[in-house]
Formats: C-alpha cells, sequence, structure tokens
C-alpha cells in the first residue's frame, strides 16, 4: 500500500505551511541576530560577532553533516543491501504496509530523517564554540601535570576537543545503529518470525560493522580516560586529582580494558566478514566482564582493604600535588603569612597618635545607606541608586580618603502617572545624572540621641548644578570635590529598559536633564541608528511596540540604547569572561565610567581543587550579581572592564599578560583586549582587588594555609570563613542560619605594611570554632595590587589566650549593659534597629571591632540614620553616639582623639560660611541690644530655611538660604562689634 500522490494544490499549500513555520521557527533568531549585529557595531566589537556567527554555522553544518551523514549512509545501506524477497506473514501484516509507505516515498524518508536528525544535532552543537576556538588557539602554561609530564594547556585547550569529538562520534554511530536495525527490520533482513527469528547476512554485516566501530571508540575514549584520572572526585571534598587507587589500580585497568577494547573491535570485524555471529557475542560478554571486573572490581578492592587502613600515608603524594596545583591555579602560590599574637593590649597614647587605621575607620555601611541616599540627594522620583552601594578611595586636597560611592541613576521603575507614558518612559526619562559620593568615616554630625536629626552621611553630587563636586569637604564648602566633565548617565546597573535618545529639534520631545532644563538631546556616540525604516521596524518586531514605527518623534539622529547595563555589556562583548558580579561607578579624567573585573577560568586544571563558584562567593551582601554555581579548579583576574557612563564604550585593558588562557583569547580576538600600558595612572588608581576573586581565594586559604599532606589530611589545623551575625538569611548557611561574612574594603595600615592602603580584609575563624585563627588581607594600591597577608593567630592557643571572632564580639555587643538599655528606648514599635558591617581591624597587637548601629523609622519612604558605634577591643566594650566617645570608653579619653583629629573631625549638620560666629546663639535673643537680637532671629530663620531646602533637595532655596545666612552672620558680628565699642569699660583689677 503507498501514500495517495498528492495535487499540484495540495503541494503548493504544503510549501507554503511549511515556509510559515521556518519563518516562525527562524524569524525571532534571524531577528536577535541583526540587533545583535548592530549592537557589537555601536561598541566596535563585530570581530567578536562574527567570530562567534562564523564559528557556530561550521560547527552547525559539521556535526548535523556528521550525524545526519552517518544516518543517511547507514539507512542507505540497509535499503540497497535488504532482501530481494521478503515474505508477509498475512494480508494484514501492518509491516507491509510501512514498508509499501516507506518505498512509495524512499527519498522523503531517505532525506528528510537524516535532514531532520542532523539540524537537531547541529543546533545541539553549535553552542561550543568556545571549546572549538580554545582548541585551535591553544597555548603552552610552561608548566607541567606530575604525573603524565604533558603541558598543563593540553588538558585546558586540547583534551576537551578530543572529548568532545568522541563524544559526538558516539552520538553518530549509535544513531547509525539504530537506524540500521530499525531498517533492516522493516525492508526484512531481521525478521522476528520463527524459532529465534531470522538475521540476514547483510544485516549482519552492518550491524556488526557498526557495533564494532562503537567498540573501537571506546578504546580510544579508555586512552583518553587516563588522563580524566587527574581530575579524580573520588576523594572529594577533601581534594581532587588521582589518587592512590586511582594510579595504581584504575590507570592499569583503563590500559587493559583498551587492549580488550582494541581485540573485541577487532572480532566485530571478524565476525562480520565471517558470518559468524559467535564471535562478536564472545566478544561483548569479555567486554562486560572485564570492564566489571578490572574496571570496577579490583579499584574497590584495593580501596577498601589497603587505602582506607593507611589513607593518610597512600593520600600523602596526591594530597602534595593537590596543594601544589591548587595554589598555582587559585594564585596562592605567593601569600605572606605573618605570626600575630593578636591578644596585644594597645595604650590610650598609641590609639590617639595613630595616623593611618583608627582615624579611617569606616562609619558608613554601603550596603545600608542606599535608601538613604535615594532620599537624601536622589532628587526626583525617577532616580535612584543599586541596593548596595560602593566602596572606592579619591585624594582631595592632597589627602587619600575612602569613599562611599555611587551613580545617581535613572530607575524607569519609579515612575509614575504620566510619567509612564511610552514617550516619557522611553524618550524623556532616559538617563541620570550625577556622581554622589560621602566619606565613609564621617557624618554630618556628632549624634546626641535616637532621634536626632544628624546621623547622616555628607553626600555631595557632582551633577550639571555641581561639576565641581564643591561640598564634599565640610571644612571648606566650596572648595572642589570629585570633579566630573560629563555627569549624564546613560549606561548602568539601573537602567534595564531601552532609552531612544537625540532626533531632530521640533521632533523629539528632549530629556529631562535637572529641574531648570528638559531640552537636552544627546550628542554622544552612543546607541544604534534609528534613522532608517528598516531599523526601526526592526526593533519595533523586537520589542513588540508599534510606536517605534510609528511615532512622529523619531527622525533623523535618534537613536535606540539597549543592553545598557555595564555586566551585560561586558558579558556580551568577551562571553569568554566570567564577570564580578559588583561593578562599580569611578570618576577618570573627568568622565564616570563602571569598572568591571573579568575572569578567566576553567575546570580542568590537574590535581587542582574543584571549587563551585556559586557557594564560595555567596554571602550575606545583597544587590550584587550571584555567580552561577559551576565548579572551576583555575581563575584569573586578568582583564579589567571599562564601560563608559554616558557613550556606553566598552574597553577591555589586559591585568595579567601572564595568562595562558587569556593569551589565547587574545589570539582567537586580536586586538580586543588592550595591553595593559595603556591604562592611565588614574584609571589604575581605582583597581579595587575584585570581590568574588577575594571570596574564592579566602575559601581555599581556610584549607591551603596547611603545608604539610599529612596535616591536611586529618583537616584539624583547617579553618573556616566566619558567618555574618549582624545579618540573617542567604543560601551558604551554617547550623545557626548565619551566612558568610563578607570581606570589606578598608582604608588602613595592616601590620607589615608602610603606609595607609585600599584593601580587601576578612577574618577567619577555627574549624567549626567561632574564636579567630587568621586575618586576611589584599592590596588593592597600584605599588603592591594583588598581595595576599595572613596574620595567622597562635595554634596553640587556650583558654583566655583565644582572640573572640565576629559571632562572640556581636554576642558580647548585645549583652553589653549599656547597649541592652539604650535599645530600649530606640528599639521600639515605630524604629528598626540596623547593624551595620562588622569590621575587624589589626590595632596595636590585638583586634579592633568597629560596627556602626542604624534606625529607621518605619514608615514610607523612611531611611537608615546612623545612632550609635559600637566598639570592642580584648574584652572591652565601647558604645557611644559617636566613634570618638566609643573608643574613649575602651581606651581612655586620649583615645578618642584620633577619631576627631582635625581632618577627621565630624562636622556640624550645615556647612555654614567662614564668617558664621563659633557659637551660635542657642535661644532668641540676648536683650542687650535690638541689632543683635534680629541677627540672632534672622540666624535661626535662615538655618530652618537650609534644613527645609536640604531635606526637600531644592538647590535653588540652598542657594538663597545660604546667602540669607551669611547676611545674618556679618549682620551679627557687625552688631557684636559695635556693641563691644560702645559698652562703658569694665572695673580693672
Amino acid at each position: 500500500m503507498s501514500l495517495p500522490k498528492l495535487s499540484r494544490r495540495s503541494r503548493v499549500l504544503l510549501i507554503i505551511a511549511a515556509v510559515i513555520v521556518l519563518a516562525l521557527l527562524l524569524g525571532a533568531r534571524l531577528l536577535d541576530t541583526y540587533v545583535d549585529w548592530l549592537w557589537f557595531g555601536e561598541v566596535d566589537a563585530r570581530q567578536v560577532f562574527n567570530t562567534m556567527v562564523v564559528t557556530r554555522i561550521v560547527l552547525f553544518f559539521a556535526i548535523g553533516l556528521l550525524v545526519g551523514g552517518s544516518l543517511a549512509l547507514s539507512l542507505w545501506i540497509a535499503y540497497r543491501t535488504r532482501p530481494v524477497f521478503v515474505p508477509v506473514s498475512g494480508a494484514d501484516d501492518p509491516l507491509a504496509r510501512y514498508r509499501s509507505a516507506v518505498v512509495g516515498r524512499i527519498r522523503l524518508f531517505g532525506i528528510g530523517i537524516p535532514l531532520v536528525t542532523g539540524l537537531i544535532a547541529g543546533a545541539t552543537g553549535e553552542g561550543d564554540w568556545q571549546r572549538i576556538q580554545l582548541f585551535l588557539h591553544g597555548t603552552s602554561f610552561g608548566q607541567t601535570d606530575p604525573e603524565f609530564g604533558n603541558d598543563i594547556g593540553f588538558y585546558a585547550f586540547t583534551l576537551p576537543f578530543y572529548q568532545w569529538l568522541l563524544g559526538w562520534l558516539f552520538v553518530a554511530v549509535t544513531i547509525s545503529f539504530i537506524g540500521a536495525l530499525i531498517a533492516q527490520y522493516l525492508f526484512g533482513g531481521i525478521r522476528l518470525a520463527g524459532r529465534g527469528g531470522q538475521l540476514a547476512g547483510s544485516a549482519r554485516v552492518q550491524l556488526a560493522v557498526t557495533a564494532g566501530l562503537f567498540v573501537l571508540l571506546k578504546a580510544v575514549e579508555y586512552y583518553f580516560d587516563r588522563y580524566n584520572l587527574l581530575f579524580s572526585d573520588r576523594n572529594a571534598p577533601l581534594f581532587y586529582g588521582a589518587t592512590y587507587t586511582d594510579l595504581n589500580a584504575v590507570l592499569p585497568a583503563k590500559l587493559i580494558l583498551l587492549c580488550i577494547s582494541a581485540i573485541c573491535a577487532v572480532a566485530f570485524f571478524a565476525g562480520a566478514f565471517l558470518r559468524n555471529i559467535q564471535l562478536p557475542a564472545i566478544a561483548l560478554v569479555l567486554l562486560i566482564l572485564s570492564g566489571v571486573l578490572v574496571g570496577v572490581a579490583w579499584p574497590a578492592i584495593l580501596e577498601q582493604f589497603s587505602v582506607k587502613p593507611n589513607a593518610n600515608q597512600k593520600e600523602a603524594l596526591s594530597i602534595s600535588r593537590n596543594m601544589e596545583a591548587t595554589k598555582s591555579a587559585f594564585g596562592l602560590n605567593n601569600v605572606q603569612y605573618e605570626d600575630y599574637t593578636g591578644t596585644g593590649q594597645a595604650t590610650a597614647s598609641e590609639i590617639s597618635s595613630d595616623t593611618t587605621t583608627v582615624p579611617n575607620i569606616r562609619l558608613l555601611d554601603p550596603n545600608v545607606l542606599a535608601p538613604t541616599f535615594t532620599q537624601r540627594v536622589g532628587r526626583e522620583n525617577f532616580y535612584g541608586f543599586p541596593q548596595k552601594l560602593d566602596i572606592d578611595r579619591y585624594e582631595i586636597d592632597g589627602r587619600l580618603q575612602d569613599y562611599v560611592v555611587a551613580a545617581r541613576e535613572i530607575n524607569t521603575a519609579n515612575l509614575t502617572g504620566n510619567q509612564t507614558n511610552w514617550i516619557n518612559k522611553h524618550m524623556v526619562y532616559t538617563h541620570g545624572n550625577g556622581f554622589v559620593a560621602a566619606p565613609a568615616n564621617t557624618i554630618d554630625r556628632a549624634v546626641s540621641s535616637a532621634n536626632s536629626d544628624g546621623g547622616y552621611p555628607i553626600a555631595v553630587t557632582s551633577d550639571t548644578q555641581n561639576p565641581t563636586g564643591a561640598g564634599i569637604n565640610p571644612a571648606n564648602p566650596t572648595a572642589p570635590g570629585i570633579a566630573v566633565t560629563e555627569p549624564r548617565i546613560y549606561y548602568g546597573e539601573l537602567t534595564n529598559d531601552y532609552a531612544i535618545v537625540g532626533g531632530q529639534e521640533g521632533r523629539a520631545p528632549g530629556e529631562y536633564d535637572s529641574a531648570s532644563s528638559s531640552n537636552y538631546r544627546y550628542d554622544g556616540s552612543g546607541g544604534v541608528n534609528l534613522g532608517n525604516w528598516f531599523n526601526r521596524l526592526a526593533f519595533a518586531a523586537k520589542y513588540g511596540e508599534r510606536n517605534i514605527l510609528f511615532s512622529d518623534a523619531i527622525s533623523d539622529g535618534s537613536k535606540i540604547m539597549y543592553n545598557r547595563d555595564p555586566r551585560q555589556r561586558v558579558s556580551k562583548v568577551a562571553p569568554w569572561l566570567t564577570v564580578d558580579g559588583d561593578p562599580y561607578p569611578a570618576v577618570v579624567d573627568g568622565k564616570i565610567v563602571w569598572i568591571v573585573d573579568g575572569y578567566t577560568t576553567l575546570n580542568n586544571y590537574p590535581y587542582s581543587q574543584q571549587t563551585p563558584l556559586g557557594a564560595a562567593t555567596e554571602d550575606t551582601l545583597a544587590g550584587v550579581a550571584r555567580q552561577a554555581n559551576n565548579n572551576i579548579n583555575y581563575i584569573r583576574n586578568s582583564v579589567k572592564a571599562t564601560v563608559d557612563a554616558f557613550n556606553g564604550t566598552v574597553t577591555l585593558y589586559s591585568v595579567d599578560d601572564k595568562d595562558p588562557v587569556l593569551k589565547a583569547w587574545e589570539q582567537v580576538f586580536p586586538g580586543l583586549v588592550k595591553p595593559g600600558s595603556e591604562i592611565s595612572p588614574e584609571l589604575r588608581s581605582h583597581f579595587r582587588y575584585p570581590e568574588d576573586l577575594f571570596k574564592v581565594q579566602r575559601e581555599l586559604l581556610t584549607k591551603y594555609h596547611v603545608t604539610d599532606p599529612q596535616e591536611f589530611y586529618t583537616t584539624n589545623t583547617f579553618w573556616n570563613v566566619p558567618q555574618d551575625p549582624t545579618q540573617e538569611g542567604g543560601t551558604n548557611l551554617d547550623a545557626s542560619g548565619l551566612a558568610n561574612q563578607p570581606g570589606y574594603y578598608v582604608l588602613a595600615q595592616a601590620p607589615g605594611q608602610s603606609g595607609t592602603t585600599f584593601q580587601l580584609t576578612s577574618p577567619l575563624t577555627a574549624l567549626q570554632r567561632q574564636y579567630l585563627a587568621a586575618w586576611m588581607t589584599v592590596s588593592s594600591d597600584p605599588n603592591d595590587y594583588g598581595a595576599i597577608k595572613v596574620l595567622r593567630l597562635p595554634t596553640t592557643a587556650a583558654g583566655n589566650s583565644q582572640v573572640d571572632g565576629p559571632v562572640q564580639v556581636q554576642n558580647r555587643f548585645q549583652s553589653d549593659s549599656r547597649f541592652a538599655q539604650e535599645r530600649t528606648l530606640f528599639s521600639n514599635q515605630s524604629v528598626t534597629v540596623i547593624f551595620g558591617n562588622l569590621i575587624t581591624l589589626p590595632v596595636g597587637g590585638g583586634f579592633l571591632y568597629v560596627e556602626p548601629v542604624y534606625i529607621q523609622q518605619r514608615n514610607q519612604n523612611s531611611y537608615p540614620q546612623l545612632a550609635r558605634v559600637l566598639v570592642s577591643y580584648g574584652s572591652k566594650v565601647g558604645f557611644a553616639s559617636t566613634l570618638a566617645d566609643a573608643l574613649k570608653q575602651v581606651f581612655g579619653d586620649q583615645a578618642g582623639q584620633a577619631a576627631t583629629s582635625p581632618t577627621q573631625q565630624q562636622p556640624t549638620t550645615t556647612p555654614t560660611p567662614s564668617t558664621t560666629p563659633t557659637t551660635p546663639p542657642a535661644t532668641g535673643g540676648t536683650g542687650s541690644s535690638p541689632a543683635l537680637d534680629q541677627a540672632v532671629t534672622d540666624i535661626q530663620s535662615a538655618l530652618e530655611r537650609l534644613r527645609q531646602a536640604q531635606q526637600s533637595g531644592n538647590f535653588a532655596a540652598q542657594g538663597e538660604a545660604l546667602a540669607a545666612l551669611d547676611a545674618a552672620a556679618r549682620a551679627y558680628e557687625n552688631a557684636k562689634a559695635a556693641q563691644t565699642t560702645s559698652a562703658p569699660p569694665q572695673p580693672g583689677g
């Protein structure tokens, strides 16, 4: 029975339907490809796009041809060698009907089935383009593995390709075997009727040869499996790499199985041509038995009865190799260890004379203050800040200072009412405005009570209205701070929607720039041209928005900005990089740029410890992108990327020219990564040691500070990353429900350092204990960037010689009588207490703990306010409204001078002019002079107007209030001088 023939009309309709289905399947992908092509042109990275697309296309056809072609060949052989006469069991034999249908459309089935199979295989395999490019451009590491003597580059670049190719050959042979089996059965080569069935000679030959090819590939797989032993997880999670059992049982077994597989493959081929089915059957049984006995049973027996009873000795060599490889792969070879008692007793004079660490103690927690920044300097409702702010350092007036920094971005999620219509959302509210910085160790004034109006950061915005950043130095409010030449921010962490900018005057609506300017039109190089109808049609289809196609506001010169997040832009330009989860803004040469750290990673470095990236970088920090939990065993921070906040320009710089993985990618994309010599000194001065890399290295150092393999095996001297006692939640939790404490950027001088250094620090605790075992720091200073230092506390400490860790110190804080008493005052139904970052600093031979305490009203749009400061040193606790007072409680009155030195003194709320009286009157008139009374009243009125203007963000009103305050202050001085001149002489003595 054959299929009915289709009429011409039916064939035409089928063709049209097929075209429609194909368009639906490929249309969206082609559209995305075209939009990506335009975007890569915007960032001048078309070579990346072209290389990726060409490689994927080649892979698609190569894999499709391999799998589909193998199946087509198998079906062709089965059809050509089919039996001439095939008996039919009866008139209703279903197989006969299927056979007739296939024979009637033999080309349709013979070509269509392999074609569909090839398309599916090609679509599955084309995503492995990175593996192919690394194989083609792999470089040497200059290091060899300790077992086979191969260069590490063989495992990083070559072996993955061979395994990938072998995997697809297995797929092709397996599908060919299945296709041959079905075709031979359909065409009668295999018959199930009768006792035991029947197998035609042609079917026997084809199936035996195909199975022989599979077994031959298995022999090749055994050959490469020997190298995979260097990534063995037999003793995971303690260590990875070839164990004693792997080297002495599994490795010989692989060689034996290789030989047996080769012999079995020959038996399959011989059986096919000798028409003897017994040879392949015997070979198959031999292969299975040898796999069980040699490959499984013998290693298990050796492991159980020889290795486990003597594991500390048997595994010493493997552990030693793992230790060496892990330190090399994760950049831990040059860690500087220093013994530190941690029990020193600093005196008040030592604290007061400290000019590096204590004066720079950070009181502002960037993980807490985003709502404060939003309310106090966020200005209009559509501006906002990321959930987590950042820490960076700047040199102003010749003094290095760390600052809490943020970009005031456009946040379209906060648009409301008519602001949300399409024109306003995408063409008016297009960009942020300003770089905000606040000295990290300073608040606006000393807080005397929980309900005081102080306790806020001195946050100054460098924007279109204050481009010099004046006001960041309270002692000199008119002096320049962090100056920006282009404060507009079109690319940032909150900009997750597209914007249409530019265009002709009179047609484009104009972009909101400030309260006094809403007719700004973008004139930078960012964005993709929307001036032609084809692009407008493409983006209208991309976003499903017909306004892009029909709006008269879009004209010649209009551009569309998309993919505006800095991490996303770097990831697209360099898809081979793993991008750090926390980009941060910096002002470099007057421009706001986002600095993004990029990592090259591997998961096939011999003997190195496999580390789940997501788990290792998980902590209590909110507002940072979480890494995928992929296993890695090699990482380098080889690339620093910048994204221009105005133009969106992405620039990649090499900061580790020795990294072989980076060298390989530089050959794939020549010229994409600029050499480190092109990094300007100002940009380099803002490089921070990246947090995700720090967390990975910190996690590994808890184990790999140990140098003796047998001590490593016992795990007695391992450390732990401390849990954060100020926060709850997260996924990397201990039994108490606490997640890892993050590392903290501080400006300090650690023991052994020559001066104040911007560094990333973290304490480490003993294994499953809360007391301190070590303190780790990594420098971000350009002179010794990346230098890792570990202060190691005595391991034999006992009793009261142990140093309390973060959890113990937090418990001490909360059990302090002063804290318990005052907490009842501000911890009530209307107030929430927020514990800031608990920073650990080595000072005077001991450790100084500092923790800010914030309060926040429980009402809409409330924001945190610094209320108290907690300090601990040794067994003493300080709890006060200022750091200076808290230090006095711990060390004595003299200690507070370090925190209130002239350069560190906490200023008053209002930066008043220099003519303001030193001690302004606290109440109304003095009663001694009408002019003096009037001046006092005017000063108080101007101060109140200034306070209200600051709270509302009205800069014009602030200027008027300051002018009135200046005039009132001069009037006060004049009235006071006149009163002094006219006063009668006092009795002398």
